[in-house]
């Protein structure tokens, strides 16, 4: 098989998909599809292909059992636009290639995202890292955007002034705020990009990069769906146990009370009422 042409992922090639207020993703180009997973597990020559039905168990196989290289086979190249603090967690991925716009080369565009009111939230009471799930009054929530879209606004112009006078634009460009809009071309195998989804479509993900997660996950079920359909069964609807916590459920399972007490019983108990959400 010296080619790999998925149909539904020629469909969007080059298709924009808008994300937060001024973000997108585009799939650029992609190399292999389920097909090739199923040919580089099998190491065949041709196309390497039985039934759907056939292929699909193996996929399925393979991912259940961590069998991650033949997934590696599968390459896609997307081009995203992306405030500049989503950018920077989606950099925490370092198993992909890419390349951003350059604060140094280019003037940068007075593009800044602004969250929607039903986004903006106070501190959570118990996530350090993150907001409390209930929106902030509307009152408040507006009050929040007119600050930042005025903070933006005299940012920008400070910016611009400083590229007027002739300053050079990788100094000028320090006074912008982590919300503004960057792009960058990245390009990922399959394996490390369900890795990518399961981290950043879990319910503790930032919801701006939860955002463009789903979209990810959009494409990859048009370029790979056998495969797509296994990581979704089994790594992002599946929850992982400890020893400990394989015990425990054996003994609840068998009519017994949880051993754990505490912040361990806790901590056992979402995770299994998380497992029976997903």
């Amino acid at each position: 098989m010296a080619h790999c042409v998925v149909p539904e992922a020629e469909a969007l090639l080059d298709k924009e998909f808008p994300v937060l207020d001024k973000g997108f993703v585009r799939l650029v180009d992609y190399l292999g599809g389920d097909a090739r997973i199923v040919q580089a597990a099998r190491v065949s020559y041709g196309e390497g292909t039985k039934t759907v039905r056939e292929d699909g168990a193996l996929i399925d196989h393979l991912l259940r059992n961590s069998h991650t290289s033949p997934f590696e086979q599968v390459v896609l190249a997307f081009h995203v636009k992306l405030p500049v603090f989503v950018a920077r967690q989606w950099l925490r991925h370092r198993t992909a290639r890419l390349n951003e716009i350059s604060g140094r080369y280019s003037v940068l565009r007075g593009e800044f995202y602004v969250p929607r009111a039903e986004d903006v939230a106070f501190q959570s009471a118990d996530n350090r890292q993150g907001r409390a799930e209930e929106a902030a009054p509307p009152e408040f929530a507006e009050k929040v955007r007119a600050s930042l879209e005025r903070g933006q606004r005299d940012a920008y112009r400070v910016y611009g002034e400083l590229i007027q006078s002739g300053l050079s634009r990788e100094i000028a460009r320090v006074c912008l705020p982590l919300s503004v809009y960057t792009e960058m071309y990245w390009q990922i195998d399959l394996h490390n990009l369900f890795h990518f989804l399961r981290l950043r479509l879990d319910l503790h993900a930032q919801k701006e990069i939860w955002e463009y997660a789903e979209v990810l996950l959009r494409i990859a079920r048009a370029v790979a769906p056998l495969a797509t359909a296994s990581f979704e069964n089994h790594q992002r609807g599946g929850i992982s146990l400890s020893r400990d916590e394989a015990d425990a459920l054996r003994v609840m399972l068998g009519g017994g009370d949880c051993p754990f007490s505490g912040k361990a019983k806790e901590r056992f108990l979402a995770k299994i009422e998380r497992g029976v959400q997903l």
